[in-house]
C-alpha cells in the first residue's frame, strides 16, 4: 500500500479522532443568493438540530453568492448571534464557486453542504457524515431516487431528475443514483485532491465532482432521504438543465480523450486493497485474465469469420495469414485499452509493432498446424481446418497472454516509485485554513481572478463594510 503524501495521493482512511471540544469536525456550508427571508429560520433550525444530535463539534458556514438584497447583513447578524455560525462573502455567483471557496479554506475534516430551503429531512445528516467520520467512505450523497426515500415533488421535477440521472448513467457510466440532491458531504483530504480538477462553478459542480471521484476509485456512500420540494425555489430549470448537459459533454470528452489525470485511475488514493502487495500474487492478474479471455474470445470469432471470407478467394495459408494479421491488430488494440488499461496514444505504435511479433509466433503455430494437416491427407474438410485452427489458436493464446503481460504491456509500477497524479496548471491552489474565533465568527470576503485562482479569505469585523461594495 502506498503511503506517500504527495499532492496526488490520499492517506489511508481512518476514523477521525474526537478531538477537542472546540475543534469542529463538521463544517456545513449553506450557499445562498438573495435569501434574506429563508436564511434565519434555516440556520437556527440547522444549528438547533446539530447541537441536539451531533456528537462532535461543528460549524455552519453561510456562503453568500453575491446577493443584492440584505442577505449579507442577515448572515452577519446570525454569525454574531450564534458562536458556531460563520459567513463568507463572494462577489461572484455560482454554487460550485461558493463550495470550492469554503471547502478549500475550511479546517474541518468533514465538509458538507445543504440547500437553504432544508428540503431534506435533517435526520439524514448524521447518517450522511458518519461513514466519512468512521473512515468507511470518501464522499456521501443524499438520494431522492433510492427505494427507501420518501419524496414529495411535482411530476415535472421528478421527470427531469430521473431523466438527467439516466443520461449520466448512459453517457458517463455513473453508478450513483442522484447527482442533483442538495445534500452532500466529503472528507477534506479527498476534497483537497479533487477540487482542483473540477472546472464547473455552477450547478454542475456536484455532478462533475462525483464523476471524477467515482472514476478515481473513491467510495461514495448513498443515504435515502425524505424530501419535500420547495415550491418557491428560484432555480431556473431549463437554464440549469442546459448547463448540465454542456457539462456532461465536456466531462465525457475529457474522459474519452484521457486528458484528466485520473490514472486508475490515479488511485494511489488511500488504502485500496488493489494497492497492497501480496507475496506470490502477480499484480492485477485475475482482472487481466478475465479481460484477455473476453477479448480473445471475440478476436477468435473475428478471426474465423475473416478466414472463412478470405478462404473463398485464396488458399488456406494465405487466408490464415491475412485473417491473423487483421485480427492481431484489433486484438492488440483491444487488449491495450481493456485488459492492461493503457490509455492515450503514447507508445501505441511500439505496442502494435510488438504485437506483430507476437502475431508472427501465432502465425508460425497456426501455419504449422495447417501444413501438418495437409500433409496428413489430401483436401481436408473445411470443418477440420477450423477445428485444427481453434486448437492451434488456444496454444497461441496462452503464449500471447504471457508475452503481452511480460513484454508488450509490463506492469511498470513494480519497477519503481508509482507516479503521482499531475495537477493541471490551471488548478486552483487551496488557501491556508482560516481561523474561526471562539466568539462571533468573522465576516469574510473572497473573490476569484480571471485565472481561477482563489484568493485567501481575509477576516473583517462582522459589521464592517467593504470599501468596494457600493450597496
Amino acid at each position: 500500500m502506498r503511503t506517500d503524501s504527495s499532492p496526488g495521493t490520499l492517506p489511508a482512511r481512518e476514523h477521525l479522532p474526537a478531538g477537542d471540544a472546540g475543534t469542529p469536525v463538521l463544517d456545513v456550508v449553506i450557499p445562498v443568493y438573495n435569501e434574506e427571508k429563508d436564511l434565519p429560520p434555516c440556520v437556527r433550525r440547522l444549528h438547533e438540530h446539530l447541537a441536539r444530535t451531533f456528537p462532535y463539534a461543528f460549524r455552519v458556514t453561510i456562503a453568500d453568492n453575491a446577493s443584492t438584497d440584505t442577505t449579507p447583513l442577515v448572515a452577519a447578524r446570525l454569525a454574531a448571534e450564534i458562536p458556531e455560525v460563520g459567513t463568507v462573502r463572494l462577489e461572484q455567483k455560482g454554487r460550485g464557486r461558493a463550495l470550492r471557496t469554503v471547502w478549500s479554506a475550511s479546517d474541518a475534516p468533514v465538509l458538507a453542504y445543504m440547500d437553504v430551503d432544508l428540503s431534506t429531512d435533517l435526520n439524514a445528516l448524521l447518517p450522511l457524515v458518519a461513514p466519512l467520520i468512521s473512515g468507511h467512505s470518501d464522499l456521501a450523497i443524499g438520494s431522492r431516487l433510492a427505494r427507501a426515500s420518501r419524496v414529495v415533488r411535482g411530476p415535472k421535477r421528478e421527470f427531469i431528475s430521473r431523466a438527467y440521472n439516466l443520461i449520466l448513467r448512459g453517457s458517463l457510466q455513473a453508478r450513483f443514483s442522484d447527482a442533483q440532491c442538495g445534500f452532500k458531504a466529503i472528507r477534506r483530504d479527498v476534497a483537497q485532491v479533487l477540487l482542483p480538477l473540477v472546472e464547473d462553478t455552477g450547478w454542475f459542480f456536484d455532478t462533475e465532482l462525483l464523476v471524477l471521484a467515482e472514476r478515481a476509485g473513491l467510495r461514495i456512500h448513498e443515504v435515502p432521504v425524505d424530501w419535500v420540494d420547495d415550491p418557491d425555489s428560484t432555480v431556473h430549470i431549463v437554464r440549469t438543465a442546459t448547463e448540465d448537459l454542456k457539462g456532461v459533454w465536456r466531462v465525457g470528452k475529457a474522459l474519452a480523450t484521457g486528458s484528466l489525470p485520473l490514472d486508475r485511475l490515479t488511485r494511489p488514493f488511500g488504502d485500496d486493497p488493489r494497492d497492497r502487495e501480496l507475496t506470490g500474487v502477480p499484480h492485477g492478474l485475475a482482472r487481466q485474465l478475465v479481460g484477455f479471455c473476453v477479448v480473445g474470445g471475440l478476436s477468435t470469432l473475428f478471426y474465423l469469420v475473416l478466414y472463412s471470407a478470405f478462404r473463398q478467394a485464396a488458399g488456406p495459408q494465405t487466408a490464415n495469414a491475412l485473417a491473423l494479421l487483421v485480427s492481431a491488430v484489433a486484438n492488440t488494440a483491444a487488449n491495450r485499452r481493456l485488459t492492461f488499461g493503457v490509455r492515450g496514444r503514447g507508445g501505441a505504435v511500439r505496442h502494435q509493432a510488438q504485437g506483430l511479433v507476437v502475431f508472427g509466433i501465432g502465425l508460425a503455430l497456426t501455419s504449422g498446424s495447417l501444413a501438418a494437416l495437409n500433409a496428413a491427407g489430401d483436401s481436408p474438410a473445411h470443418s477440420t481446418e477450423l477445428a485444427v485452427l481453434i486448437a492451434a489458436n488456444l496454444a497461441a493464446t496462452v503464449l500471447r497472454f504471457l508475452l503481452f503481460r511480460a513484454w508488450v504491456f509490463p506492469d511498470r509500477t513494480d519497477t519503481g516509485p508509482a507516479p503521482t497524479a499531475p495537477v493541471p496548471t490551471a488548478a486552483r491552489p487551496a488557501p491556508a485554513p482560516y481561523a474561526w474565533p471562539h466568539q462571533a465568527p468573522t465576516h469574510l470576503h473572497a473573490t476569484e481572478t480571471t485565472t481561477s485562482a482563489t484568493t485567501p479569505l481575509r477576516p473583517a469585523c462582522p459589521h464592517s463594510t467593504d470599501p468596494g461594495d457600493t450597496r
